[in-house]
């Protein structure tokens, strides 16, 4: 089945958001690689582990926690959460200015060693991501899923969003669009599957002239 045009689907979205003008500012558009390259690694883990607190919390309450998150965990140095110990757990299980969820905070730690892995190998955080191809996220999104720490399913796609990465993010009116499409038939979860909604975005991306942030955002508001 033929996909729908991406400015068909522009403009059936643009009436109903108000006109394609006030639309299209709302569109995500992603940082260059140039802008990316230039996020510190301390940046990536602090994103990492705040998209694993917001997922099942009330991410207004950890927004108002955020600033004392940098502070207790060093800025999110990577190194320093890479060696995180036991005692440093009991303590932080005992500070009333985190969210003492214990698993979540061992993941910091987790995605620290995660993220100072990626450094060897790449030299930083931000040329193991920023430098990713776009027409394979799918592959950049098994990645972070199999070395990272909890960053599966939504929480890695709001991860990569809020770094600036050229994304898409499988929300449920997304997958909607894509069903209506002929893309899949339900929530993309298999191989197959997620690697027909890579080949879609790829399809509406080469029409121009929007990424895959912009068509996500797209596909969502064209469903009513």
């Amino acid at each position: 089945m033929a996909l729908t045009p991406i400015q068909d689907l522009f403009e059936i979205a643009s009436e109903r958001k108000g006109g394609a003008d006030v639309f299209k500012e709302t569109l995500p558009v992603p940082d260059t690689v140039d802008q990316l390259l230039e996020i510190p690694d301390d940046r990536w883990l602090s994103c990492m582990s705040k998209c694993v607190f917001n997922a099942g919390f009330n991410w207004r309450v950890v927004d108002k926690k955020w600033p004392d998150f940098e502070k207790i965990f060093s800025g999110f140095d990577i190194h320093k959460q890479a060696m995180m110990s036991d005692e440093d757990l009991d303590r932080y299980l005992q500070d009333a200015r985190l969210i003492r969820h214990a698993k979540k905070i061992t993941s910091i730690a987790e995605n620290a060693r995660f993220c100072v892995e990626l450094k060897k190998e790449h030299g930083s955080v931000a040329n193991a991501i920023g430098r990713w191809d776009p027409e394979d996220y799918i592959g950049l999104l098994d990645m972070i899923k199999k070395r990272g720490s909890r960053l599966g399913g939504a929480t890695g796609q709001y991860f990569l969003r809020f770094m600036g990465v050229e994304s898409f993010v499988l929300s449920q009116d997304v997958v909607k669009a894509l069903i209506r499409d002929g893309v899949v038939e339900k929530n993309p979860t298999s191989k197959r599957d997620l690697k027909a909604v890579q080949e879609a975005f790829n399809e509406w991306r080469e029409q121009g002239p929007y990424s895959h942030s912009e068509i996500s955002r797209i596909l969502a508001c064209s469903v009513e």
